[in-house]
């Protein structure tokens, strides 16, 4: 009788702490980022002997009623400049996030089809799945435990997929996040890949600006084991925050029309 009454506890806490571990993720996906953002953004590529590649990115993103929009136009170097991408993250759970890729040694866009989300944005460690927001209902959530990182308060929340669409999609069996509780931000992350390799996401630079939480740099490093394989740096200047962007701007006739 013990037993059954200390494992009945048991399963009331693990969902009591599911429960807010799912609340706390909503949070940092609804967080405030602004109805529109500009921005510069420099993508710095690190390989495993240390050369870099370092390309320059014009960024706009805009809330729609049915989506948040996004558009990135590279400038430099010459091998990617006036490539472009575009991507669609509906609101709606059940509609699948649309992403476009203009290729101007092919003058063609190509669709980015779900079967190809999880492969390398552009080169870099992050990936075309990363590039939406998670759908809170594809993943599972539990509070591993509350500690602080730097002075601040943060709970660290595990993350596993519900199904095996998600896992394909997405590349990722398990993902551990540590959240700031103060300002509703992922600042850290280890994404664990179905190869057996890992993901470590950091956000080395944030500060607030209009009453907006934005981020000036983060990181992802592509590890086997302890060995680094590929590291990819993303550095943010000229930041603006809610300001005006016309809507003709997030359409794949853009795309190929450049910034």
């Amino acid at each position: 009788m013990i037993k059954k009454i200390l494992f009945g506890l048991i399963v009331t806490v693990s969902f009591l702490c599911s429960n807010e571990a799912r609340d706390i993720v909503k949070r940092v996906l609804d967080r405030d980022d602004g109805k529109t953002l500009k921005q510069d953004m420099t993508m710095v590529l690190i390989d495993k002997s240390g050369n870099q590649r370092v390309r320059q990115i014009k960024t706009f993103s805009k809330d729609f009623s049915d989506s948040e929009r996004k558009i990135m136009f590279f400038l430099t170097p010459e091998d990617v400049k006036d490539t472009a991408f575009l991507n669609f993250d509906y609101t709606n759970p059940d509609r699948d996030d649309d992403q476009w890729l203009y290729l101007p040694a092919l003058k063609k866009v190509k669709r980015i089809p779900t079967s190809d989300k999880s492969s390398s944005f552009m080169g870099s460690d992050f990936s075309y799945y990363d590039m939406t927001d998670r759908n809170l209902e594809d993943f599972n959530y539990k509070i591993l435990k509350r500690s602080k990182l730097n002075g601040k308060d943060v709970v660290v929340v595990e993350s596993t997929p519900n199904n095996q669409k998600v896992i394909d999609e997405s590349g990722y069996v398990k993902s551990i996040g540590i959240i700031r509780e103060d300002i509703d931000v992922l600042v850290r992350a280890i994404d664990f890949l179905k190869n057996g390799k890992k993901k470590y996401f950091e956000v080395k630079k944030l500060h607030k600006q209009d009453g907006i939480w934005v981020i000036d740099e983060m990181s992802m490093v592509l590890k086997d084991g302890k060995k680094t394989l590929h590291k990819t740096i993303l550095k943010f200047d000229n930041i603006e925050v809610n300001v005006p962007i016309e809507d003709s701007i997030f359409t794949t006739r853009r795309l190929e029309k450049g910034i």
